[in-house]
């Protein structure tokens, strides 16, 4: 197994926040659950830029962290649905305040990607 050889400060909630949120994908995933996309089709489908795996790798993380759960029916084929807990919804409101700066400061962040390129 692996071991960390630096200590986490777990003191700190920012640390604790970008432990949770930290993957490129994960706020994405939050807001489409919240949304009513429940089923991981639905999901690759909305978040069309990742690749699949990936998002049911940070599916797994985000359960792990018990910010979601995993509803399986007992169908064939399998139906799997995802939920938000009482703890991921708490964290709506960070991931909507994310969301709002990124609206508002669009203009800038692609005037400062084209002057880097």
């Amino acid at each position: 197994m692996y071991e960390r050889k630096i200590p986490e400060d777990l003191e700190c909630g920012i640390n604790i926040s970008m432990k949770v949120l930290s993957g490129k994908w994960k706020p994405c995933i939050l807001d489409g659950i919240n949304k009513g996309i429940r089923r991981p089709s639905e999901l690759h489908a909305a978040i069309n830029t990742a690749a699949p795996r990936v998002i049911n790798m940070q599916l797994r993380e985000l359960e792990e962290y018990g910010m979601v759960w995993k509803k399986v029916y007992a169908e064939v084929p399998l139906r799997v649905e995802y939920y938000l807990t009482e703890v991921g919804e708490s964290i709506l409101p960070v991931i909507d305040a994310i969301d709002k700066w990124g609206n508002a400061n669009r203009d800038h962040v692609m005037r400062a990607q084209e002057a880097l390129q």
